[in-house]
């Protein structure tokens, strides 16, 4: 009776483990060395869909934010 628990949990943790990895490993938005990159966000591409399932996501740039960006650089 306990095996089936065992195996369930055992496997639930393997996916836990599996799924930080890989946010780890493949996302930008996960920052491992802040002080390296003091603004990581802007080395990050809009037209990569940042989420794990996007359905339908366009990306325009809003006209006011980039004047706004160049301006403060």
């Amino acid at each position: 009776q306990l095996i089936p628990l065992v195996g369930v949990v055992s496997f639930a943790a393997v996916g836990a483990f599996s799924f930080s990895a890989y946010s780890l490993f493949s996302k930008s938005d996960v920052i491992i060395n802040k002080s390296g990159n003091p603004e990581p966000w802007e080395t990050i591409d809009p037209t990569k869909p940042q989420k794990l399932l996007t359905i339908h996501q366009k990306w325009k740039p809003i006209e006011e934010l980039e004047n706004v960006r160049k301006l403060t650089k």
